[in-house]
């Protein structure tokens, strides 16, 4: 099962929460409280934003961190790579920290590229902002906007 870790989902809910309000200075305790993340796990988690440029870490009495890039301007493949690392399904892809040991001798190595490259550009393409209001991902059509149906498989 492809699946993101924790910290990966704790890092959107910080910079969602913070993003509601750019440029805001905010406390590592206040983001705790208001996202209901353990403390440890918020500061872990700005250091590491801040590292990558996500958030803007500000000093002094008065300190704390800010997100200076709207919704729209930060993917989720910012977020993944950001806390994961590379996005990289298996050891055979090119942007892998791995090491697969039968590389040499398996006739798929190299070919998880492909399929590597679409995941990415998916994750790409979803940025925090429809994360935050999902009905700008998936809007209505204009037909539907006054009757919403269930889907089903044959539509």
């Amino acid at each position: 099962m492809l699946k993101l870790n924790k910290m990966t989902d704790y890092a959107v809910v910080v910079l969602g929460q913070m993003a509601r309000d750019p440029g805001r200075v905010r406390t590592a305790a206040a983001l705790s409280e208001t996202t209901a993340i353990p403390l440890p796990t918020v500061s872990k988690l700005l250091k590491i934003l801040a590292g990558v440029g996500l958030v803007t870490s500000h000093r002094g009495a008065n300190g704390g961190y800010s997100v200076d890039r709207t919704a729209e301007q930060v993917t989720v493949a910012d977020i993944v790579q950001a806390i994961d690392g590379p996005i990289a399904l298996t050891a055979c892809v090119d942007d892998s920290d791995g090491q697969c040991e039968v590389s040499n001798s398996c006739p798929i190595s190299g070919n998880w590229n492909r399929v590597n490259l679409a995941v990415r550009r998916a994750l790409e393409d979803v940025t925090l902002a429809d994360l935050l209001d999902p009905t700008e991902m998936f809007p209505l059509q204009p037909a539907e906007a006054g009757t919403r149906q269930p889907v089903t498989a044959d539509r």
